[in-house]
């Protein structure tokens, strides 16, 4: 127990009362430290460790914290932090450029035992551009709780998407300036790259097992995106105005 003794005093020529400000708690009124508010919130976020065992193991250690205080402590950090998320994802939403990526995680809660992150990032660095990586995440319990649509309702410019169910054709049509969508070409080459593995079939056909159907279509759209793979290194990480001069560049 730390009891912090302030003094009060007063002025005889003023009539002031002055007194030592109150130490600083991360949260309002708060009864736990900044230390063990952080080792409480990186377990549950960062090891994945929920309450109910960081409390049993806290009560092994002789202290003894009740769950329901531990939730109230990860609301009230998570409210201290809020005005920080604000400046993160200003700071993102700010990119000429996002790729928004919504993936299935576990989750316990209801019926639906799958939850969903939704991840918005982007890195200019492979265009020659200056900048450093920006991200920030979105977490809902359920797939249905939350449309990624309103995340990205302030967004204007241009967004890479991936073909998840939470993403949907919907969140380009914004009502005045709305998205621009980019498809994610990982995902719209992944099936012809199936149908054209011929180092798997060498593998099955050296294994004995039952070769794959390839198909001479996929085949050939797999070489063309091995041209444009052989474009896209020799131009990585260098600026448009690199590629093409300023008076092709208008004109492209």
């Amino acid at each position: 127990m730390i009891e912090t003794v302030r003094e009060k005093f007063s002025c005889r020529d003023c009539e002031k009362v002055s007194q030592a400000p109150a130490p600083f708690h991360a949260v309002a009124r708060g009864w736990a430290g900044p230390s063990l508010l952080a080792m409480i919130m990186f377990e549950k976020f960062g090891q994945h460790q929920p309450l109910n065992r960081q409390a049993e193991r806290y009560a092994l250690e002789g202290v003894p914290i009740a769950l329901s205080t531990m939730a109230d402590a990860v609301g009230s950090v998570c409210t201290a932090l809020d005005p920080l998320l604000r400046l993160v994802e200003a700071h993102v939403m700010a990119a000429e450029r996002l790729h928004a990526d919504d993936t299935t995680v576990p989750s316990w809660q209801g019926k639906d035992r799958h939850g969903a992150m939704l991840d918005l990032r982007t890195d200019d660095r492979l265009l020659g551009e200056p900048g450093r990586r920006r991200r920030c995440s979105y977490y809902r319990a359920t797939e249905k709780e939350s449309n990624p649509q309103a995340h990205l309702a302030r967004y204007v410019v241009s967004c890479r998407r991936t073909p998840m169910t939470g993403i949907t054709s919907s969140i380009w049509l914004g009502e005045s300036r709305p998205c621009r969508e980019a498809a994610c070409w990982a995902h719209a080459r992944r099936p012809f790259f199936a149908m054209a593995d011929l180092e798997e079939n060498a593998r099955r056909k050296a294994a004995g097992k039952k070769e794959i159907a390839l198909s001479p279509i996929a085949i050939e759209v797999v070489r063309r995106i091995d041209a444009l793979f052989e474009i896209e290194r020799s131009i990585n990480g260098k600026s448009a105005r690199s590629v093409w001069p300023s008076g092709t560049l208008s004109r492209r």
